[in-house]
């Protein structure tokens, strides 16, 4: 909607144009102005796009917000370090530490301000929180009910089922990545492959089918179209584009850009594997020393830096080959850093971790909570 060519039928009309051209409000993806308040009813996944704006995963919505969050200037500082952040976000809304429940973590790369989502409360009743949190310890609640804001929906979302074994409404995105563009969104769908990776132009007008996704799983010795890519990353190899996946018990995935197309299926190449018993949390690529590496947090296995230099000239690990341990590209754990629930590019040279007192591996992690850049190593 053009706000500029509304009709003037009065002057209170005409002064409330003025500013709305001065302050445009958000238009949500059917074109009709959208309201002041966000309308989250989950905050999952983040990732950042242009001029500060702040993507939410809303699973449980089935949708996709773009938030306007003005934070356009920071001090640059590379020591983010806060103790007991579930702590601290607990009593800013006004619950117990356990009664809170982080969802992720993602860096404005304006602002170098770290931002978690989260849920207040347990279950169906629990409510979105985003939070952002400064170098000088800083603790600040977005304004969810007021923000400036986008929203479009996933064509293809699952349908709730809270009397399965998992619901799959809670998986409706897994991890998002903002390139060239388009908010790519990976995750579960309602279609045959329920496995999807979506593409999805930025500013926001409608979000067409994802690609529906099979790999070989050469931990579990099967094709799967069911499994939700759990994170990914946009990766360069033998200068072609690439999302490179990370799946449950550990298969690492090529998927050519080039083949996402909504609808298709496609069938993702493994080139490794970190082997089984374990679910890759997050990864984050970066050079150093003139080498290539991708650092990789993981429930099980803790952090481990994959060697990254020729993953073009790995093979395709497919059927019937079952990989009892590892293989493909080698990887040094990290053990220095343990016990992190989420990892997050910082800079050229730093990741944000956010780390736990103890728990993991397919269990819930327990407090306090932690979050502090780290070298990349």
């Amino acid at each position: 909607m053009d706000y500029r060519k509304l009709a003037v039928v009065s002057i209170a009309a005409a002064v409330l144009i003025v500013l709305a051209v001065r302050h445009p409000a958000t238009v949500g993806a059917d074109g009709d102005q959208a309201s002041v308040n966000a309308g989250l009813k989950s905050a999952g996944v983040l990732a950042f796009g242009p001029d500060g704006v702040l993507f939410v995963g809303d699973s449980m919505g089935g949708a996709v917000s773009a938030l306007e969050t003005g934070d356009r200037s920071g001090s640059q500082s590379a020591n983010v370090d806060v103790k007991g952040i579930d702590e601290k976000i607990a009593a800013l809304v006004g619950v117990m530490p356990s009664d809170l429940l982080i969802n992720d973590v993602a860096v404005n790369p304006i602002s170098k301000h770290v931002y978690i989502s989260a849920a207040r409360g347990r279950g169906p009743d629990a409510t979105p929180v985003i939070v952002r949190v400064e170098d000088s310890g800083k603790l600040t609640l977005l304004p969810l009910d007021t923000i400036k804001h986008e929203t479009v929906s996933l064509a293809d979302a699952p349908a709730s089922n809270a009397g399965g074994r998992q619901n799959p409404r809670t998986q409706t995105i897994t991890d998002m990545a903002f390139v060239n563009g388009s908010l790519m969104v990976a995750g579960m769908s309602n279609e045959e492959w329920s496995s999807a990776l979506r593409s999805i132009p930025y500013p926001f007008k409608t979000a067409s089918k994802g690609t529906q996704l099979q790999i070989w799983h050469s931990s579990h010795g099967r094709y799967e179209t069911q499994a939700p890519v759990r994170t990914f990353v946009p990766y360069t190899i033998d200068n072609q584009q690439y999302v490179l996946a990370a799946y449950t018990c550990t298969p690492l995935v090529k998927i050519p850009v080039s083949d996402l197309k909504a609808g298709a299926q496609v069938k993702g190449v493994t080139i490794a594997d970190l082997g089984a018993g374990n679910q890759p949390l997050d990864m984050v690529p970066y050079t150093k020393d003139g080498h290539q590496y991708i650092l990789i947090a993981n429930s099980s296995f803790g952090v481990v830096k994959l060697h990254a230099d020729n993953m073009g000239q790995y093979k395709p690990i497919d059927s019937p080959t079952v990989v009892p341990d590892k293989a493909g590209a080698p990887y040094d754990k990290i053990a220095s850093v343990t016990n992190v629930r989420h990892l997050t590019q910082f800079d050229a040279a730093h990741a944000v971790v956010l780390t736990s007192a103890g728990g993991g591996g397919f269990g819930p992690a327990t407090g306090p909570f932690n979050i502090q850049t780290i070298a990349l190593p």
